[in-house]
């Protein structure tokens, strides 16, 4: 596993680079705008007035602008124009697999990295950043800072993860619900290898409060087109207990057919609750993964 400053490479440092004046651009970014975000909050900083629109809080109108000009405006403040983003990154025991495909890039590692990227677009845009690593339940939580300090807490996180043990995607979700206490965008990147009914169920939650949900699905080439074609043992990653030995040959039909059943049932259920699902490889570029979902979303406003 690489050191915080070992997770992006130089490569990747100038693709962020390039990423964080692509998302200025994308005015709708991924949310509203990176920078015009609605989910509003209350910082110390002062910023500017706008208009009163009806809904709006009255407590923050500004009742001295109103004696000296008749007019209704509420104050806004640094932390409404900023994101506020939550990364979550799978480290259960199946992030392990690394093929011969991926020039030895296991599906946790090509996560952290894809993470790093997008902590270091987003910090360096002053949003606010939080990062939570997980398996059957949350291993650890970085609360959502904005501060350019910051990003060397995030980094630390994710190199100090390591993949091992079961997977609860929706657990882990209802356990992070109630630290989520302000709409933001909620960003969980992992090979979903769980019950797809019970994880729809549980983001529906998250859209229901209004939360913009962004799922990175990673996955190895070895497990989309199954490559294996004499007598293979598999082991399991999350328990290693568990073995068996099969003709991959034989097996391969209905290994397929079922791996294309559930790559359907997420997608609808994503499309449904308007959740970007973003698939990858873990022979991909992370920066490029970024770069290519950021310029999509442009080209679709």
């Amino acid at each position: 596993m690489p050191t915080p400053s070992q997770l992006l490479d130089v490569r990747d440092r100038e693709r962020v680079a390039k990423l964080q004046l692509l998302a200025r651009e994308v005015v709708d970014g991924l949310t509203v705008g990176m920078h015009s975000s609605p989910h509003k909050g209350f910082s110390i900083e002062f910023k500017e007035h706008r208009p009163y629109v009806r809904g709006d809080e009255v407590r923050s109108l500004d009742w001295k602008l109103y004696a000296k000009t008749d007019r209704l405006y509420i104050r806004q403040y640094e932390e409404e124009t900023n994101l506020r983003c939550i990364l979550l990154v799978d480290q259960s025991g199946s992030m392990a697999y690394a093929g011969s495909r991926s020039a030895g890039v296991s599906k946790h590692e090509f996560s952290v990295r894809l993470a790093a990227c997008l902590a270091t677009m987003l910090i360096g845009q002053q949003d606010a950043v939080g990062a939570v690593t997980f398996d059957t339940s949350v291993r650890r939580f970085v609360p959502a800072r904005s501060k350019p300090t910051h990003l060397h807490n995030l980094l630390e996180c994710f190199a100090s993860s390591r993949a091992g043990g079961e997977t609860s995607l929706a657990s882990v979700l209802t356990e992070m619900h109630p630290k989520l206490d302000r709409r933001g965008l909620l960003v969980l990147i992992s090979d979903c290898f769980d019950d797809v009914t019970s994880l729809l169920k549980t983001l529906t939650f998250f859209r229901h409060a209004r939360n913009e949900v962004l799922l990175f699905q990673v996955s190895d080439q070895d497990e989309l087109d199954f490559p294996f074609r004499d007598k293979t043992q598999f082991r399991s990653l999350e328990q290693p207990a568990r073995n068996r030995l099969v003709d991959a040959k034989r097996l391969r039909d209905d290994y397929l057919e079922k791996v294309t059943a559930f790559k359907n049932e997420l997608s609808a259920g994503c499309a449904r609750l308007h959740v970007d699902l973003v698939p990858c490889t873990t022979d991909q570029s992370p920066s490029q993964v970024l770069s290519s979902y950021l310029g999509a979303r442009g080209r679709a406003k």
